[in-house]
């Protein structure tokens, strides 16, 4: 069973920087298209950015110009960098996985990330 770890989140202050990381415990080629998403307390689930098909990308407006995803595929690891942080970035970020064959939907188990001064 294939199974994405989050891991990176943590305190930052408004204008800081972190850098999300996402584990595959298989081969990340197991996914043709992942992404991250974010929730907030009170608030649905929301898209931050996605790889779509054909190799493109899909940022959330509000992110635009500040986070960047990444793959290292020789580390089955999938990234987020996030700069400039505003206390509205504050939620749980997820990772998640499209299986290539099936379809499938995975999710991580998410990663909390606070931005407060």
């Amino acid at each position: 069973q294939v199974q994405l770890v989050e891991s990176g989140g943590g305190l930052v202050q408004p204008g800081g920087s972190l850098r999300l990381s996402c584990t595959v415990s298989g081969s990340i080629f197991s996914f043709g298209r992942m992404g991250w998403y974010r929730q907030a307390p009170g608030k649905q689930r929301e898209l931050v950015v996605a790889e779509t098909n054909g190799g493109r990308t899909n940022y959330a407006d509000s992110v635009k110009g500040r986070f960047t995803i990444s793959r290292d595929n020789a580390k089955n690891t999938l990234y987020l960098q996030m700069n400039s942080l505003k206390p509205e970035d504050a939620a749980v970020y997820y990772c998640r996985g499209v299986a290539v064959f099936s379809n499938d939907e995975y999710w991580g188990q998410g990663t909390q990330v606070t931005v407060s001064s």
